[in-house]
C-alpha cells in the first residue's frame, strides 16, 4: 500500500491511496474488497488524472467502485447503482416508506419472524457485538455461500480473515466495525459485518444459517439491524454495488460508483487494456442483461454444487 500526498502550495489538499502492481498497475488498496474508492480530498480539487498517476508511478490506475465526485471521475467510466436504507429520519420513517413503495416485502417479513418465534424460538438481536466467535460463525457462512454460488472464496485467503478480524476490534466514535447477528434462544440465524463511520453504515458481508432459509432469514435480519442502526445514529446504510432481490425490496434510494481506468500512453496500458477492458465490458453487457444475468449465475450455481461434490 502507498498513499500519494497532494499539495496546493504548503497546503495538503488530498490523499491518495494505492497499491502498485507489476507493469506499473495501479488498484485501490484491497482491491475486491472496497465498496468506495477514490482520493481523500478537499473539496473543489482540480488536478490532471494522468498527471497524478505519472508521479505516483503508474501507467494504469483500474477501479471498479469510484465515489461520485471524484476528480479522476470522466463521462467515459461505467456508472452502476449502489442501494441505499436512508434513516435520516428515523426507522419509523423508513418503515412508513417501505410500507408504501415494497408493502409485500414487509408483510412477508414481519409474518415470517413471527413464524420462525413460534417453530423455532424466542427472537434475539445483538448489535454492534465484538466476539470473536459470532463473527467466525458469520464468515463459515459467507465461505458456505461463495461456494454453493461457484464464486471464490476470499475467506480462504488467511489476510482477509486477519483483516476483518482487526477492524472488529477497532471502536472509535468516527470508525468502528460492526458486527451484528440475530438468534432464536441461543442460536445464531443471520447477521453482518459491515463498516460505520459517524453516521454511515457501510453493508459488506451479510450472511444466514441457510436450515432457516423458508424464514428469509436475511430480510429479518436487515430490518433488526437498520432499527438498531437507526437508534444509534446512523443516518444511511450503503448495502454496496450489485444486482440482489433483497437490495431492490429494502433500498430507498441510490448512490452511484464508477467501473473503468485512468491511463497514460505506454505499452503496459496497451497490454492492461487487451487483458482487462474487453473482459470488463463483457461482464457489464451480462450483468445489464436479465436472460444472460440469469443463465450466467444458474451456470456458477452448478459449478458450485459439483465443487462442493467434488471436495467432500
Amino acid at each position: 500500500m502507498r498513499v500519494a500526498v497532494l499539495y496546493d502550495g504548503p497546503d495538503i489538499v488530498g490523499f491518495f491511496p494505492f497499491e502498485r502492481h507489476k507493469l506499473g498497475i495501479g488498484k485501490p488498496v484491497a482491491a475486491g474488497l472496497t465498496d468506495a474508492q477514490g482520493l481523500v480530498h478537499a473539496k473543489g480539487l482540480d488536478l490532471d488524472p494522468r498527471r497524478l498517476i505519472k508521479d505516483c508511478g503508474l501507467a494504469v490506475y483500474e477501479f471498479d467502485h469510484l465515489v461520485a465526485g471524484q476528480p479522476l471521475l470522466s463521462e467515459r467510466h461505467d456508472r452502476h447503482p449502489s442501494p441505499i436504507i436512508d434513516l435520516r429520519d428515523g426507522y419509523e420513517r423508513y418503515t412508513g416508506a417501505l410500507k408504501e413503495h415494497s408493502g409485500k416485502t414487509y408483510k412477508t417479513t414481519l409474518a415470517k419472524s413471527r413464524k420462525l418465534e413460534r417453530e423455532a424460538g424466542r427472537l434475539r438481536h445483538d448489535y454492534a457485538i465484538t466476539d470473536l466467535a459470532p463473527l467466525h460463525t458469520l464468515l463459515a457462512w459467507k465461505t458456505g455461500q461463495y461456494r454453493r454460488t461457484g464464486r471464490s472464496d476470499r475467506f480462504a485467503q488467511r489476510w482477509i480473515v486477519e483483516l476483518v478480524e482487526r477492524l472488529l476490534a477497532v471502536q472509535s466514535d468516527s470508525f468502528a466495525g460492526v458486527l451484528d447477528m440475530i438468534y432464536v434462544d441461543d442460536e445464531p440465524v443471520a447477521g453482518h459485518f459491515g463498516l460505520r463511520t459517524r453516521t454511515t453504515l457501510s453493508g459488506w458481508f451479510p450472511a444466514y444459517d441457510t436450515r432457516f432459509a423458508k424464514y428469509s432469514p436475511g430480510l429479518i435480519h436487515h430490518l433488526a439491524m437498520a432499527e438498531r442502526a437507526a437508534g444509534s445514529g446512523i443516518q444511511m446504510i450503503d448495502m454496496g454495488r450489485g444486482q440482489k432481490e433483497y437490495k431492490d425490496k429494502l433500498k430507498t434510494g441510490e448512490l452511484q460508483v464508477a467501473e473503468g481506468r485512468v491511463a497514460r500512453l505506454s505499452p503496459a496500458a496497451g497490454v492492461h487494456w487487451m487483458m482487462r477492458v474487453p473482459v470488463r465490458k463483457t461482464r457489464a453487457t451480462v450483468l445489464a442483461n436479465p436472460l444472460l444475468l440469469k443463465t450466467a449465475d444458474k451456470a456458477l450455481k452448478t459449478y458450485g454444487r459439483l465443487r462442493t461434490v467434488l471436495q467432500g
